[in-house]
C-alpha cells in the first residue's frame, strides 16, 4: 500500500439548500457540519449562540419548520430544503417580535448569552400551543438553562408574548 492511499480521504462537501429568515440560502459544507457552525460560521448568523454543544443548555435553540431544534446536535445536510428561522430573522424590520419586546420589559435576561436560544424556544412553545398556565411554560422551557436564574422573568415575558400574539390572531 503506497502512502498517499494509507489514510482514508475527507468525504467531499455537501451542497445544503436551506431558507434562513426567509432568504434562501446555497451552503457547500463538509458532512459533518451542525447547523449552529453553518448558521454562525458559513452565513455570519451570530445571535444563535453555541453553549454546551452537547444538545443540554438550549443557547443554540432555533427554530426549523417551525419546530424547536438545538442545531448543535443537528447536522445541516440533514436539513436541507428546511425554512430556518433563528434569532435575528424574529422581528420585522420596523418591530421587534412580541417575545423579544416581552424580554426587555420583563428584564428576562442578564448576561444575555441563553437569551437568543430562550427567545426562539418560547416561540416554537407559543406556536404548539400547550402551555396554559405558569407550571406548563417552565416545563416545556426546562430545555433552555439560564445560568443567571432569571426564570421567573422568562416566564413573565412568555405570558405576556402569548397574551399579545394571542390578541393579532
Amino acid at each position: 500500500m503506497s502512502q498517499k492511499n494509507k489514510y482514508a480521504q475527507a468525504p467531499n462537501k455537501l451542497s445544503v439548500a436551506l431558507i434562513v429568515n426567509g432568504t434562501a440560502q446555497q451552503l457547500i459544507v463538509a458532512p459533518w457540519t451542525t447547523l449552529l457552525d453553518a448558521l454562525r460560521d458559513h452565513l455570519g448568523l451570530t445571535g444563535t449562540k453555541k453553549g454546551c454543544d452537547h444538545g443540554q443548555c438550549g443557547a443554540c435553540t432555533v427554530l426549523v419548520d417551525g419546530r424547536r431544534v438545538n442545531s448543535c446536535l443537528s447536522l445541516v445536510v440533514m436539513r436541507s430544503g428546511a425554512e430556518v428561522t433563528t434569532i435575528e430573522g424574529l422581528a420585522t424590520r420596523d418591530n421587534l417580535h412580541p417575545l423579544q419586546q416581552a424580554f426587555i420589559d420583563h428584564d428576562a435576561f442578564q448576561c444575555g448569552y441563553c437569551t437568543p436560544g430562550q427567545i426562539c424556544s418560547a416561540a416554537g412553545l407559543i406556536a404548539e400551543g400547550k402551555a396554559k398556565s405558569d407550571d406548563e411554560i417552565r416545563e416545556l422551557m426546562s430545555g433552555n438553562l439560564c445560568r443567571c436564574a432569571a426564570y421567573p422573568n422568562i416566564v413573565a415575558a412568555i405570558k405576556q408574548a402569548m397574551t399579545v400574539m394571542a390578541g393579532k390572531s
